[in-house]
């Protein structure tokens, strides 16, 4: 099982990195990009001794306690089997 990990700064962050992005993106006459918002990716690849609600649950924690700051980041996941 793997689990994709993805890590964004939350709204209320200035993300100077996606503004440069999107204004670069709108010099370049880019069109229909009205925001970019850049993050971090990982995949977890898991050894299976986890039932899904378990590794559910240890995902969740390993985002939230190691692969964030959650003062000034979110995070989403998905298994995949």
């Amino acid at each position: 099982m793997k689990a994709h990990v993805y890590v964004t700064l939350k709204r209320t962050v200035l993300d100077a990195q996606g503004q440069t992005i999107a204004d670069a993106l709108r010099r370049m006459q880019y069109q229909g990009v009205a925001d970019v918002r850049q993050g971090k990716y990982f995949v977890l690849s898991l050894d299976g001794s986890l039932n899904a609600a378990d590794a559910e649950a240890e995902v969740a924690r390993i985002a939230r306690e190691v692969l964030t700051n959650p003062v000034i980041e979110d995070y989403s996941f998905r298994l995949e089997a």
